[in-house]
C-alpha cells in the first residue's frame, strides 16, 4: 500500500509536469487564454508574463526535486544526492516567493483569491524553510514532516485546476467564483492530505 502511493505521488508529479509545461509554453505561449478569464486589466502584462513564466518554471522544479527528496529509499541509498537535490528544492520554493505574490496581486477572482494565494505562498515558504532549519539542527523525524507538507503544497495548482473543473464545468458556478473556491481549498486540502501522509507514516 505505502509503496503504491509512493508510486502514485511519483506519477502525479511527471504528469502534472508535462502538463503544465505543454500548456504554458506550448498550447498558450502567450497566456491569452488565462488574460482573458481575468477580471482587471494587468497594470504591466510584459511584467506580469515575466513573472508568471518564473513563477511556473521553479514550481515545474520543486514539482521535478520533491519526490526524489521524500522517497526514503533514494535518500538511503543516495544521501549526498538527496541533500543536493534539497538544496535545489528549497531554493525553487525561495525564489519563487517574490512571483508568486506578484501574480497573486492579479488573481482572478478579486482580493479573495489574491488572500488565498498570499496564504497559500506563505505557507509553502514557511513550511519549506521550517523543514530546512530542522534538517541543519539535525532532527530528521520532524525534518521530514515539514518537508512532506511543503511538497504537498507544491501540488496546489493541480488542485486548483481539479476543483475548477469540477466546480464550474460540472456544477455550473462561475469561472470567477469556481476560481476563488479552488485558490482557497487548495492549500486546506493539500495539508489535510499532509497530516495524514504524516501520521500514517506512509512516505517520509
Amino acid at each position: 500500500m505505502k509503496k503504491t502511493i509512493k508510486v502514485i505521488i511519483v506519477i502525479f508529479s511527471i504528469m502534472w509536469v508535462m502538463h503544465t509545461s505543454s500548456k504554458n509554453f506550448i498550447v498558450d505561449p502567450t497566456f491569452e487564454k488565462f488574460i482573458a478569464r481575468k477580471d482587471q486589466i494587468l497594470t504591466n502584462e510584459w511584467l506580469w508574463g515575466m513573472m508568471i513564466r518564473i513563477h511556473i518554471v521553479l514550481a515545474i522544479l520543486s514539482l521535478i526535486t520533491g519526490p526524489l527528496g521524500v522517497i526514503k529509499a533514494i535518500r538511503v541509498k543516495a544521501l549526498n544526492f538527496h541533500r543536493w537535490n534539497g538544496r535545489i528544492y528549497v531554493l525553487s520554493i525561495l525564489l519563487n516567493f517574490i512571483p508568486g505574490i506578484y501574480v497573486s496581486l492579479f488573481a482572478t477572482g478579486g482580493w479573495l483569491s489574491t488572500v488565498g494565494f498570499l496564504i497559500l505562498n506563505s505557507l509553502w515558504l514557511g513550511t519549506t524553510l521550517r523543514g530546512y532549519l530542522l534538517i541543519k539542527r539535525r532532527n530528521i523525524v520532524l525534518h521530514s514532516q515539514w518537508m512532506i507538507r511543503s511538497f504537498f503544497l507544491s501540488f496546489a495548482n493541480m488542485t486548483i485546476y481539479i476543483i475548477v473543473s469540477l466546480t464550474h464545468y460540472v456544477m455550473n458556478f462561475s469561472y470567477g467564483h469556481s476560481y476563488t473556491i479552488a485558490v482557497w481549498l487548495c492549500w486546506i486540502m493539500n495539508l489535510l492530505l499532509a497530516e495524514i501522509i504524516i501520521r500514517k507514516k506512509i512516505i517520509g
